[in-house]
C-alpha cells in the first residue's frame, strides 16, 4: 500500500527563528507517511540545509512558467532545483485569486517542473458560487483539462499529485463533509486516473486529519496554518500512518 502524502505549506509565514525551531522539532521524528514543507524563498535554503539527513523533504510555494531569462522578480524551476527542493505547489487558490493565475499559467509551470524533474503539487479547487450553482464538478473538471494535455509529455503520478481545496471551506464557516471530498477525489481519478495521488487541502487540522485520511480515495493532506506548529504538524502526520 502506498504511503500518504503530508505536505506543509506555510504560505507568507515564518522567519528564520521558526525554522529553527520547527524543522529542529521536526526532523528527528519518524512518520509512516511522506512529508514534505513548502517553505517561502527566504528560507527555502536554510530548511533544505537543516533537514539535508532527514526524510522530510523541502519544496517551495510557487515557480515561474518561464525558463532562466529576463523576467525580473521570478524563480526559475532549475534554480529551485539547484538549491536542493524536492517538490513545488502550483496553482494554490490565492494564486489563482490574488495573481490571477489561470489553468494555462498553471499548466505552463507543471511543464517547467517536469522539463527539470521536480515533483509539483498541483491544486484544483471550486468557488462558492460554483458550488451553491452546481458547478462544482464542471469546475474542476476545467482545471484538469490542461494537465490531462500534458499527460502525452511524461506527467505521470511520478511526477505530479493534485490537491483538491474547497475554496468555499476557508474561512467561510462551512466545511466541506467527507461525503463531498470522497466525491471529489473520485471525480479527480476518474479524469486522471486511479494511480494518481489526489491530496485534500481545506483547512486540515489535527482534529480531523484522521477522518479525512480515512477515505479511501484520499491520499494525503495538504496543510496550511497548521504545519507552523510543530507538534499539531507531527500528529497530522502521524495520522496519514
Amino acid at each position: 500500500m502506498a504511503r500518504k502524502h503530508v505536505v506543509g505549506n506555510w504560505k507568507m509565514n515564518g522567519s528564520a527563528a521558526a525554522i529553527d525551531e520547527v524543522l529542529d522539532a521536526l526532523q528527528n521524528q519518524s512518520f509512516d507517511a511522506s512529508v514534505s514543507v513548502c517553505v517561502p524563498y527566504p528560507y527555502l535554503g536554510q530548511a533544505v540545509a537543516k533537514l539535508k539527513k532527514s526524510a522530510i523533504r523541502v519544496g517551495a510555494q510557487n515557480v515561474s512558467e518561464y525558463g532562466d531569462g529576463a523576467y525580473t522578480g521570478e524563480v526559475s524551476a532549475r534554480m529551485l532545483k539547484d538549491i536542493g527542493c524536492a517538490e513545488v505547489i502550483i496553482g494554490h487558490s490565492e494564486r489563482r485569486r490574488y495573481f490571477a493565475e489561470s489553468d494555462a499559467a498553471v499548466a505552463a509551470k507543471l511543464a517547467r517542473l517536469l522539463e527539470v524533474g521536480l515533483f509539483a503539487v498541483v491544486c484544483v479547487g471550486e468557488t462558492l458560487a460554483e458550488r451553491d450553482g452546481g458547478r462544482a464538478e464542471a469546475a474542476i473538471e476545467s482545471q484538469l483539462a490542461p494537465l490531462r494535455a500534458l499527460m502525452a509529455r511524461g506527467a505521470s503520478p511520478e511526477r505530479f499529485c493534485v490537491a483538491y481545496e474547497p475554496i468555499w471551506a476557508i474561512g467561510t464557516g462551512r466545511a466541506a463533509s467527507l461525503d463531498q471530498i470522497a466525491s471529489m477525489h473520485e471525480l479527480i481519478k476518474r479524469h486522471l486516473g486511479a494511480s494518481f495521488s489526489v491530496l485534500y487541502g481545506g483547512s486540515v487540522k489535527a482534529g480531523n486529519a484522521s477522518a479525512i485520511l480515512t477515505l479511501p480515495a484520499v491520499d494525503g493532506v495538504l496543510v496550511g496554518g497548521a504545519s507552523l506548529d510543530a507538534q499539531e504538524f507531527a500528529d497530522i502526520c502521524r495520522a496519514a500512518a
